[in-house]
């Protein structure tokens, strides 16, 4: 089913995590430009200040703070005021491009709490919602690093493999309930997560394969467009799928 694409959040209620800046800011906006009601949560509060008076259409509702926390997860929930139609999990932090053999507990903890199980707990709050609604779509932001292993550090790789692992099994359990999850996997973007290399090693390792394959970055709005037709009416077909949007990096 084809929707018009003023409208195909009408009346619908979307939570988006990391929607500050970048891919989860450009999302929001293309939900409330096309009716949507937002539920946005960032760590920066003055950003998501400045996404909801530029959003326009129906207001966005703001919840500030560390998605890890598990009262942030309920004020989300609570700002929600029912049951929500779609779930974007956007916000992830990188790790430095620390290998195997140097990645620090911190790292790999903190990587692992932002990436992977702040979207599984999010899920998991708003799943019974939507299952009791019969319907629902979650799209979870994973990354050309969980389509191969050259592409970040471990901690970063280990969370987005894990994700789409986590992502086929929502859609494994709860599809036959009207619920719907999919991945999108973004290669380069310009946002604001830090990308620096860390080790020299993995400068030394990673810097050749990503300077003879590398794509140019991708506006996040082009991130937003595959984001919000997963989450919308139009990929009623598409469950436990992993998207690419890369420039074509994993043809490579």
């Amino acid at each position: 089913m084809t929707t018009d694409q003023n409208s195909r959040f009408r009346d619908r209620t979307i939570v988006v995590t990391g929607a500050g800046s970048g891919i989860g800011r450009a999302t929001a906006l293309r939900i409330a430009r096309e009716g949507g009601t937002v539920v946005a949560t960032d760590v920066d509060a003055g950003s998501l200040d400045r996404l909801a008076s530029e959003a326009g259409g129906p207001p966005v509702r703001t919840v500030a703070g560390d998605i890890t926390d598990a009262a942030v997860i309920a004020a989300v929930v609570a700002a929600a005021g029912g049951p929500v139609a779609g779930l974007a999990n956007v916000a992830g932090i990188m790790d430095g491009f620390l290998p195997p053999a140097e990645v620090d507990d911190a790292t790999w903890d903190r990587v692992m709490a932002v990436n992977l199980t702040a979207p599984m707990r999010l899920t998991r709050a708003l799943l019974p919602g939507m299952i009791a609604a019969g319907e629902g779509a979650i799209v979870n932001v994973v990354s050309e690093a969980a389509l191969r292993g050259s592409a970040a550090g471990a901690a970063y790789t280990a969370s987005k493999h894990a994700l789409v692992g986590y992502t086929k099994n929502v859609a494994f359990f709860h599809g036959a309930q009207g619920i719907r999850a999919n991945a999108v996997a973004p290669g380069p973007v310009i946002t604001n997560i830090e990308g620096a290399m860390a080790s020299e090693f993995a400068a030394a390792r990673v810097g050749p394969v990503m300077r003879a394959t590398l794509p140019a970055p991708a506006l996040p709005g082009r991130l937003a467009a595959a984001i919000t037709w997963l989450l919308s009416e139009d990929s009623a077909n598409v469950n436990g799928a992993v998207l690419p949007s890369d420039g074509g990096w994993s043809a490579v």
